[in-house]
């Protein structure tokens, strides 16, 4: 998932087989929780090697909430196996559980198992909405609103399914909020050249870290009186930092505005493996919740799911033991209990970190982190410097990540992103 250009420029170092001082490189450019150092969560993995060795039940090391809770997943899978197929919108018993987990996080805002989909991995699932609302050529096709900066494959993406990216900024002095004015602007400005139809919204952000909070919720809650189709990447919903914030859903948002739009307005939202606590990245396993849509289209929904066949079984297993973790009294409770406080607890404290660190470099800037994994520095290049990128036609900060990788063997990823200016260059 490394922009092109990095790539290429990586190749290129390998081609030219230069000796360089240094035996390693420290990516800081995906997120990849376990790549980085991060332990994997004891009760999970014990879970799933009792559902891939069976015999591991009759273990009695193993612990008894272990071996319940394989015995339980195992027997939702054809033939008491792993290795079978399920149903292409995921195995019931795990779609009942992400229901279950919806509501008690929306505070009783009713989800519904038939309103489940389970995909591989959040990227599939959006990509499966977005060929749906695909339409139209030249000024008759689709339109996405798309937040600026976004994730660093949603372009190519939207471009893969046949629609036209149509960005709205992201105030970065506001702390990266949403704003109003700015939606109407790219509405406006997008007419004529596509037709605007769904907005994609990251929370927390990606690769910002802002979290949309009351204020920029009621913002994003009036645009949704336009009844734009809403996509809600929520993967970073479990890292809200600080003690006085949580996660809000877009979900809850639109319920709130009362019963006009809750029972009309069409919203997906979407969280997987990859969120932080867990990092279970290469299990490929996500989910996604959508209302309002009309049955013949949810209909073709499974259809292109089935293309799949299935996702991956242990991933799906995974899902049921991320949203329903051990409860008090379980043997495995207060294990995993200190694991995730430690992991949050490190997260908090690393997003402080490089806070401190990069507000103190000088030329760079940083807003507060308040949920996810990255933070997205402003680079504050030297005019010299921006010339010698234009020489090279290069962006400035894709000549900022190659000088760095170079010469201090750190792999991180540039920023820019469209609508960018010549003085606004930034670092993923």
């Amino acid at each position: 998932y490394l922009p092109l250009d990095v790539i290429i420029f990586c190749i290129n170092i390998l081609l030219q087989g230069v000796q360089k001082p240094f035996q390693e490189v420290i990516d800081l450019s995906s997120g990849d929780p376990h790549r980085a150092g991060m332990k994997p969560v004891s009760f999970i993995r014990q879970v799933l090697a009792a559902c891939l060795y069976p015999e591991l039940l009759e273990d009695e090391s193993v612990p008894l909430d272990v071996r319940l809770r394989a015995q339980r997943l195992l027997e939702d899978c054809a033939g008491g196996s792993v290795g079978s197929y399920t149903p292409s919108s995921g195995l019931l018993h795990v779609r009942q559980s992400i229901a279950e987990f919806i509501t008690r996080r929306d505070f009783g805002v009713p989800s519904y198992t038939k309103n489940i989909y389970i995909s591989s991995g959040s990227h599939r699932a959006l990509m499966v909405i977005v060929k749906l609302l695909a339409s139209g050529e030249e000024e008759a096709r689709t339109g996405v609103l798309t937040p600026m900066p976004c994730p660093h494959t949603l372009p190519t993406l939207l471009d893969e399914a046949g629609v036209t990216l149509v960005p709205y900024r992201l105030i970065e002095e506001r702390g990266w909020a949403v704003d109003l004015e700015e939606l109407h602007r790219a509405v406006t400005t997008a007419r004529g050249r596509c037709q605007p139809r769904a907005i994609y919204i990251s929370n927390p952000g990606n690769p910002t870290g802002e979290q949309h909070t009351q204020p920029s919720d009621s913002c994003l809650a009036a645009f949704f009186t336009h009844q734009f189709f809403s996509f809600a990447c929520q993967v970073y919903q479990d890292s809200v930092i600080g003690l006085d914030r949580e996660f809000i859903s877009y979900k809850r948002v639109l319920f709130e505005m009362g019963k006009e739009y809750a029972d009309t307005v069409e919203l997906v939202s979407s969280h997987s493996l990859s969120c932080t606590c867990i990092g279970e990245c290469g299990q490929m396993a996500g989910y996604m919740e959508i209302i309002n849509m009309d049955p013949e289209v949810t209909h073709f929904v499974d259809t292109m799911l089935c293309t799949d066949i299935s996702a991956p079984v242990t991933g799906q297993l995974a899902l049921d033991l991320m949203l329903k973790p051990p409860k008090p009294g379980d043997t495995s409770y207060d294990t995993y209990t200190q694991e995730i406080l430690l992991t949050l607890t490190t997260l908090s404290q690393n997003a402080q970190r490089a806070l401190e660190l990069l507000n103190d470099l000088p030329g760079m800037s940083c807003q507060p982190v308040m949920g996810g994994i990255y933070v997205y520095p402003h680079l504050y290049l030297p005019s010299e410097f921006r010339e010698e990128a234009k020489t090279l036609e290069v962006e400035a900060d894709v000549l900022y990540c190659q000088k760095l990788l170079k010469e201090e063997r750190v792999l991180v990823g540039a920023g820019h992103h469209g609508g960018a200016t010549s003085s606004h260059h930034h670092l993923r």
